[in-house]
């Protein structure tokens, strides 16, 4: 299992309060499918716009894409991931937190056929 490079930063109000922490779900990643595996909620209007953008661009090139509505706070809590809004990964490893565009999308699927 490789280490961790997630760190919660934080500022107590009171000295003697637990301190915050991940879930272990977020450290832990050989659950995640092979393949792409997409994790969004509806936090940011744009993931309404280009999940199924990316969707239909994985499924074009015969690319594993899996999409994961999170949308409990349970599902959120357990997730492999903080970046619960949008979090893309590939064979289990974080490859971005950030919400593609087509074109940044691409880039990736041609990254992974090499």
């Amino acid at each position: 299992m490789e280490k961790s490079i997630l760190a919660l930063m934080y500022l107590p109000f009171d000295p003697n309060t637990d301190k915050p922490c991940f879930q272990n779900t977020v450290h832990v990643h050989e659950n995640i499918p092979k393949g792409f595996v997409l994790y969004y909620t509806n936090q940011c209007p744009f993931t309404a716009k280009y999940v199924p953008l990316l969707e239909n661009m994985a499924k074009a090139r015969n690319a594993v894409f899996q999409s994961v509505h999170i949308q409990t706070r349970e599902e959120a809590q357990n997730a492999p991931t903080p970046f619960t809004t949008f979090s893309l990964f590939y064979d289990g490893q974080l490859v971005t937190h950030e919400i593609l565009s087509e074109k940044k999308f691409e880039k990736i699927l041609v990254s992974k056929e090499s």
